[in-house]
């Protein structure tokens, strides 16, 4: 476990410099290859309006910036977008299990988008599909909180129980309106629903950019709070906190965050609950050091999930919700036996 601030922070330049050139790299790889010169050389005529040495072609040009690079860059704000939200639940819950995907946040997030895009189409615009996702996992959210309490109290036994009912009804729900609705248009959201990130467009990557770093910078600062949540809600009064609105207001930013990454991702299972647990084994539990590093893994986790999910079955695009689903499961098993 890494303890001295200066070792923390070649770690934090560590993580931010391999995501960096993991994103670089990532952007060669798929059903048509890319040399790695031809990507930095079409990287720094589009940045910095660099002269290319070499020829490289129009196909190239748009291939890798048109296609590739804002999926890459959606990969890595989901991946630290939801390893940020499961770092967080699984503070206010003192459940190392907590998920956005187990909690059912993610199946609400996705009957949300299902029923606006088969159903209301775009009521206020490009805001449609978030926004009915938000409202989704805030509801999710809201019925495992109401299932998991018990005279008040939040017991976390029953939050993941709760989490799994609550996430199989809206799955069902999800499942008999797509059964319902236009088969052409259910197709197409039963990929979405499988997760991937070949919606990414430029023109829609703002959104979720600013709701991570609002998130992060809400969650950094009620760090000294997750600390003495994790110590026990005691604990936590007896610091003059007041632990019920600590938690709805973790429960609203994650709802939130998570119904917009969902909107462009689809459900993308695990990855709020394997990167906060390598991220807490590298650096502890003490949350001003855990959120940034566990949402620099996020990132640096999903880009190489999603290569291989370009490359596995190239030319077809494995969805990347199979392949988090694979590797969450393993690790679900190992956190249960350990337990």
């Amino acid at each position: 476990m890494i303890r001295s601030p200066r070792a923390y922070r070649l770690l934090l330049l560590v993580l931010a410099l391999a995501l960096a050139l993991s994103c670089a790299a990532s952007l060669g790889f798929g059903a048509a290859p890319v040399p790695l010169p031809h990507v930095l050389e079409i990287l720094g005529q589009r940045l910095f309006d660099l002269q290319p040495a070499q020829a490289v072609s129009r196909a190239q040009d748009s291939i890798v910036w048109l296609i590739r690079a804002p999926r890459v860059v959606l990969g890595a704000l989901v991946g630290a977008g939801l390893a940020l939200v499961g770092t967080a639940l699984q503070a206010v819950t003192r459940n190392p299990l907590a998920d956005p995907h187990l909690l059912g946040v993610s199946s609400g997030a996705a009957l949300g988008a299902v029923i606006v895009v088969l159903y209301l189409g775009e009521f206020v615009g490009l805001l449609s599909l978030p926004l009915a996702a938000f409202v989704g996992a805030l509801v999710s959210m809201l019925l495992v909180l109401a299932i998991a309490s018990r005279g008040g109290r939040l017991e976390s036994d029953r939050l993941l129980l709760a989490g799994v009912a609550v996430s199989f009804v809206m799955m069902a729900a999800s499942n008999l309106l797509l059964f319902l609705g236009d088969h052409h248009a259910a197709s197409s959201v039963i990929f979405w629903m499988l997760g991937g990130l070949g919606l990414a467009r430029w023109e829609l990557l703002w959104l979720p950019a600013l709701c991570l770093m609002l998130a992060l910078l809400l969650l950094l600062g009620l760090a000294r709070a997750l600390n003495a949540l994790m110590a026990g809600e005691h604990s936590a009064v007896s610091l003059g906190l007041e632990p019920r609105r600590v938690r709805l207001l973790v429960f609203v930013c994650a709802s939130l965050l998570t119904g917009v990454l969902v909107s462009l991702s689809g459900a993308i299972g695990f990855v709020g609950l394997i990167l906060p647990h390598v991220a807490r084994f590298l650096v502890g539990a003490e949350h001003r050091r855990l959120l940034p590093v566990s949402a620099l893994l996020g990132a640096l986790f999903l880009v190489w999930v999603d290569v291989a999910a370009r490359t596995l079955m190239a030319p077809q695009d494995l969805p990347i919700g199979i392949a988090t689903a694979a590797i969450g499961g393993v690790f679900f098993v190992l956190l249960l036996r350990r337990r």
